[in-house]
């Protein structure tokens, strides 16, 4: 059984500190930028994934963990990690059957190594791995039906209650509070956290529009109705998941030059571009201080 003292054994530094970040691109704005270094959180776990993961290694009862990915799935890789760290068995449901037979990418090779036991499917069959008859099906063909299955994005009412205390880390520190988004559930914990006054900007990673009705959902299964001030912004997300530009490469290049901070570009560095621009637009008001959230750092 994972057990809360299980996992305190890994130290986690919690809570994760908070820099200031002196930027003349915010600064002449009347904006003072705070950097909350959840990527410093644990060399394996970091950011928001332990905050998502712990809850879910605990109700795990020490059970195999199954979950869900693409190619370059962060989440994965810290499941995975969090196994090997643990003692756990874990499953990783790749996305994209036609992967099964190519050389593994550096992001699945580390999830093998961690211990991970990959399985790929089509991309028919991963669209609709979370009605009850398709995901019982997968768990038979894998052998793994007493497997805990944990969400792709680690994103369901135990992650959001865990991340409600990102938000609580932060209380007072910050007029706005940003994270990049994927699944939804950091920012849908976050914003509960947060206190009055405070609010939380979400910036998707990826296409589409869709994550309003999923953080709502969110906080719904995790809290029973709305929590906190949080909006999107959905202007940043560079072409889609795992997408980047050199005009993004350029900035998060100049931001580590500038501050020290090692950049990850699918998502902290596309945040950051983004509350880059609405400091430029004017979006918030002089004398705010906004904090970024610092979710991850660069792989490999």
């Amino acid at each position: 059984m994972t057990s809360p003292d299980a996992l305190a054994t890994l130290h986690p530094r919690l809570p994760s500190p908070v820099r200031e970040a002196h930027d003349d691109r915010f600064a002449r704005r009347g904006v003072r930028l705070l950097l909350k270094r959840d990527d410093l959180i644990h060399p394996d776990l970091i950011g928001n994934k332990w905050r998502k993961l712990a809850p879910n290694l605990t109700a795990a009862h020490g059970h195999t963990v199954l979950t869900f990915g693409g190619a370059y799935s962060n989440h994965l890789r810290a499941t995975a990690a969090a196994g090997r760290l643990l003692g756990l068995a874990t499953v990783g449901v790749v996305r994209g059957q036609e992967l099964a037979d190519r050389p593994l990418n550096p992001s699945l090779a580390r999830c093998v190594a961690d211990g991970m036991r990959l399985h790929f499917v089509d991309r028919s069959t991963y669209r609709r791995k979370t009605e009850p008859d398709t995901l019982a099906a997968l768990l038979r063909t894998i052998g793994a039906e007493d497997a805990y299955v944990v969400p792709e994005g680690g994103s369901n009412s135990l992650a959001v209650r865990g991340c409600q205390a990102l938000g609580q880390e932060l209380r007072g520190q910050a007029d706005v509070v940003a994270i990049a988004c994927g699944t939804g559930g950091t920012l849908a914990g976050l914003a509960a956290g947060l206190g009055p006054g405070q609010r939380a900007l979400g910036i998707p990673v990826l296409k589409g529009g869709f994550l309003t009705a999923g953080i709502r959902h969110l906080q719904e299964a995790a809290f029973g109705g709305p929590r906190g001030d949080w909006h999107l912004d959905d202007r940043f997300h560079f072409g889609g998941y795992a997408r980047t530009t050199p005009e993004l490469d350029s900035f998060a290049a100049d931001f580590e030059d500038r501050h020290g901070l090692p950049v990850e570009r699918l998502y902290v560095a596309k945040m950051l571009y983004g509350l880059m621009t609405l400091a430029e637009e004017g979006a918030f008001a002089r004398g705010s201080t906004v904090a970024a959230v610092v979710t991850g750092r660069p792989f490999m």
